[in-house]
């Protein structure tokens, strides 16, 4: 020992100042004269808190409300400016536009808030925060029918054409064409086909039941079954609906506004029966170390 001080504890005294070192380093990308404060600016109808402006000291307040105008909508005339110190007290009634920004003696870190004066501020209300609050383009029903080449009518000849038409085949067929004319070896995978059958893969669904521990076979997400049955709304045929141990999932367990089983959302998920086995397989522990991760640096003797 060293001082009263073990080794190992000499040593981890170091390297978080070596650390500390590194992280306050000044790579020089980030230089500023010695007149350049950086404050920090609220707003009284804004929410949003702009951080780090950077202002120089001999700025008068009427040049630092010209800047400030373009970061909040305020015109200059309507401003009022508060400066607050590092606690959030008031440290300056910044009211005299003639004076100069130094004149004040900001700190880096301090805060101006802005006062909007203006009773017709774009800002009032929250109406450059809050979309809601922005008038929507809107169309009739009957305007929207009468323009050529609308997309409903796109849509309904692509499925006039082709009954089995969706957007994932138009897709699939624009990046096979692309392949095509890059590599006019390329053959395209056949689509497909159209699952039909109402009792699609009951043969595997009648092995797995509600309480199984499952595990996907692609990814190896694990969970426990909570459905096993049919969902005519995804597609003929059966669907296991699976509780996620970790939120990996895309649903809380309904589907297109109806329930088949409770959990959180992006806990759940359904898959085809095919597409996950059920058995031994316990919930994963992240924090658990293998035999070769113990520390101990001693492996599992095979026998």
């Amino acid at each position: 020992a060293i001082n009263g001080r073990r080794p190992e504890a000499l040593k981890m005294s170091v390297d978080m100042q070596m650390l500390k070192e590194y992280v306050e380093w000044d790579s020089g990308s980030l230089n500023r004269s010695d007149s350049t404060v950086l404050l920090h600016v609220t707003h009284s109808n804004l929410k949003a808190r702009m951080f780090e402006l950077r202002l120089d000291r001999h700025m008068t307040v009427e040049t630092v409300k010209e800047k400030l105008r373009s970061h909040t909508g305020t015109g200059s005339a309507f401003m009022h400016l508060t400066l607050l110190d590092g606690d959030g007290q008031v440290a300056a009634d910044m009211s005299n536009d003639e004076l100069m920004l130094g004149y004040f003696s900001p700190m880096d870190g301090w805060t101006i808030h802005v006062t909007d004066l203006d009773p017709h501020s774009l800002s009032a209300g929250g109406a450059l925060e809050d979309v809601s609050l922005v008038q929507k383009y809107q169309i009739s029903e009957d305007d929207y029918l009468k323009r050529e080449g609308n997309f409903r009518r796109w849509k309904e000849e692509k499925q006039a054409a082709d009954p089995s038409w969706s957007f994932a085949k138009e897709i699939k067929q624009r990046q096979d064409a692309q392949r095509m004319k890059a590599d006019p070896s390329y053959v395209p995978e056949p689509p497909k086909e159209r699952i039909t059958d109402d009792e699609h893969m009951v043969d595997l669904a009648t092995t797995i039941k509600v309480g199984d521990r499952c595990e996907v076979t692609v990814g190896g997400k694990r969970g426990s079954v909570k459905f096993v049955g049919k969902i005519p709304s995804i597609a003929p045929g059966y669907w296991v609906g699976v509780y996620y141990d970790e939120p990996v999932g895309k649903n809380d367990g309904s589907v297109k506004g109806t329930r088949f089983f409770q959990c959180p959302p992006k806990y759940g998920g359904f898959l085809r029966p095919d597409k996950l086995q059920v058995g031994d397989f316990p919930e994963l522990d992240d924090f658990e170390l293998s035999d070769d991760e113990d520390g101990t640096g001693e492996g599992k003797t095979a026998t």
